[in-house]
């Protein structure tokens, strides 16, 4: 395959021939007779790696309603407890759908929650596993058991877990050990002895403030350390670990480069966030996802993962050239660094990885004159690669009976 007259990361004009599903060589750009997808002068970037949505409590494609959840995670649960069995369209339809406009915009890597818990079962899992397995060949889907509700405040929650990593889960998920289960030990020996049972890497939910999220946090890492962990394991949210005091900061992020504990940000206002700048420098993996989509938690989400690096970006009030087209290396490879190891690290702030010779044909052709008009346009002349494929052109994706 040829792709003709793009910019890789908003390079000089070239030609990049692929085999199978690697990039086989990059070239200067040159007049072909009959390329496969013609750039037209577009940008090249690695596509995008959204690596902390929830899938199954989206409404994406339903009409809109006004958001009815309360404050806190507790009366956000409620709500979707309360409603998501009454929406217009089957669960399935939903993920699935929401899936493939994701694929549309450019995300072929996907990281996905599927709530388990006394409410729903395994209904939820059942439904974004079935999603994965109908674009199987548009976009790679891992897929965490996820006790929104926690593991230890409903009986049988633990055992839906097991159950559900034997469905084909293959992340565990845990959720603020202290304010949700309030048994932080217990909560985190259930997630690691899970993880142990099924060889299975952990992602923690962290909405815990201050002190009390560096509580936590420690205990994570003090599990890593003497369980072997190492690359195992991801913190998601983390609002508040960096409001402490710049040498805790300092120490946190340092144990987290040596454990190769990751992040996952969905691009939040808060103020006290590590320095992304700082993390990346460190060696620590860190991706950027949407979270929930236009659901019973917020209005917000709507597939596009070039929007959320803009968000990314302003939100860490980036306005140099460099830290914008960094915010998208974290929302393309840095994320794919989290979903396998064979993806490295970011190698600093100005590694802009993804579309050397060897390296795995999951691109995306966006129109914009640089990577930073890309992110501030967010243009939808889009065309979508995953494994050397064409899997979408113009936001509609292409499935094998079409």
């Amino acid at each position: 395959m040829l792709i003709s007259d793009v910019r890789p990361w908003g390079g000089p004009r070239s030609d990049v021939e692929l085999r199978g599903d690697r990039i086989a060589e990059i070239r200067p750009h040159a007049p072909s007779a009959s390329p496969s997808v013609e750039g037209r002068g577009r940008l090249l970037f690695p596509s995008f790696s959204d690596v902390h949505v929830h899938l199954d409590s989206t409404r994406i494609g339903l009409p809109f309603r006004p958001h009815t959840g309360g404050p806190g995670v507790v009366a956000m649960m409620t709500n979707d407890r309360d409603n998501w069995r009454t929406a217009e369209v089957p669960l399935p339809e939903r993920v699935a759908g929401t899936l493939e406009r994701m694929i549309g915009f450019g995300t072929t890597r996907v990281r996905s929650y599927a709530q388990v818990d006394v409410d729903c079962g395994l209904e939820k899992l059942d439904a974004v596993l079935a999603a994965r397995e109908k674009f199987a060949d548009q976009a790679e889907v891992q897929v965490m058991a996820f006790a929104q509700a926690g593991i230890l405040r409903e009986p049988g929650t633990l055992e839906l877990l097991d159950a559900a990593m034997r469905s084909g889960a293959t992340v565990i998920g845990g959720i603020d050990p202290c304010t949700l289960d309030r048994d932080p030990k217990g909560h985190l020996d259930a997630v690691f002895a899970l993880a142990e049972k099924h060889q299975a890497e952990i992602d923690i939910h962290l909405h815990e403030p201050g002190h009390l999220g560096l509580f936590s946090t420690d205990l994570v890492i003090e599990r890593v350390r003497a369980l072997g962990m190492q690359g195992k394991v991801t913190m998601s949210h983390a609002y508040d670990l960096g409001s402490i005091s710049e040498s805790t900061s300092r120490r946190v992020i340092d144990d987290f480069a040596a454990l190769d504990i990751a992040m996952t940000t969905v691009a939040p206002s808060a103020s006290g966030q590590l320095s992304l700048l700082d993390l990346v420098s460190a060696g620590v993996r860190i991706g950027l996802g949407e979270d929930g989509q236009r659901d019973y938690w917020s209005p917000y989400g709507n597939c596009d993962l070039l929007d959320r690096t803009w968000q990314l970006a302003f939100t860490r009030g980036f306005r140099r050239d460099s830290h914008v087209e960094l915010a998208l290396a974290v929302a393309t490879m840095g994320g794919a660094s989290i979903m396998s190891h064979d993806v490295p690290r970011l190698a600093g702030l100005d590694d802009r990885p993804g579309l050397a010779v060897g390296d795995r044909a999951d691109l995306v052709l966006v129109d914009g004159e640089t990577p930073t008009s890309a992110v501030m346009d967010r243009g939808r002349d889009r065309t979508v690669l995953h494994n050397g494929v064409v899997v979408a052109d113009g936001l509609e994706v292409l499935t094998k009976s079409a």
